[in-house]
């Protein structure tokens, strides 16, 4: 983002249109909160520890798809039709509305609106060092590979190894478009790209 001269910054979008946001959805997210509450045993967010900007972790935070404890009933891949997935989760997963609690993220300095989205410890260890680059920036809540996969799950789905089909094929190709964004980044593809997200996800 551009930072001199009186125009706005990266950092200062990001603020603006998170706490805008979080007002003004403040009663859309009350009521996801005791629909998630109610529909299954567990508090409304879900806390998961992703690896951000220098390497630094922090706890991404979601509305909860999932049942109580399902990590330790599954792998960190969700696949397809998973059953730990509760009947809210899907719909809430499936306009991407469970990604909503990440503006608080972006507040508090964890994330960006628009940037890399930021992975689990057990995959950035996997990270060549050309791949470690996408750690140069805030990760985001969208990027390029957001919405190239979209349908990840479905993809993941149709693998007899997801975990491995994941580590060896979509993860390198979610980097390379992470890395692209880097080398593109602007105000204007920043815009483009949050455009972009939000009518890929009403298409879908």
């Amino acid at each position: 983002m551009l930072t001199t001269g009186g125009k706005i910054t990266k950092r200062t979008f990001d603020i603006v249109a998170c706490v805008a946001a979080v007002v003004i959805l403040c009663p859309f997210w009350l009521c996801i909160g005791l629909l998630v509450a109610c529909g299954s045993k567990g508090g409304a967010l879900y806390r998961q520890t992703r690896v951000g900007r220098d390497g630094k972790e922090f706890k991404l935070l979601k509305f909860r798809t999932m049942r109580q404890d399902a990590d330790k009933v599954g792998g960190l891949i969700t696949v397809g039709e998973d059953s730990r997935v509760t009947r809210i989760g899907r719909f809430l997963r499936k306009y991407k509305i469970d990604e909503l609690p990440q503006f608080l993220n972006i507040i508090k300095g964890d994330m960006s609106i628009v940037g890399p989205r930021p992975e689990v410890p057990k995959y950035v260890a996997l990270y060549n060092d050309r791949q470690r680059q996408v750690l140069s920036v805030r990760p985001g809540l969208t990027d390029y590979a957001s919405i190239e996969y979209i349908s990840e799950n479905e993809l993941l789905a149709r693998s007899s190894d997801p975990d491995r089909t994941y580590i060896e094929e979509i993860m390198p190709a979610k980097l390379e478009l992470n890395l692209k964004y880097i080398e593109n980044q602007s105000v204007l593809e920043d815009l483009r790209l949050i455009f972009k997200t939000l009518f890929s996800i009403l298409k879908k």
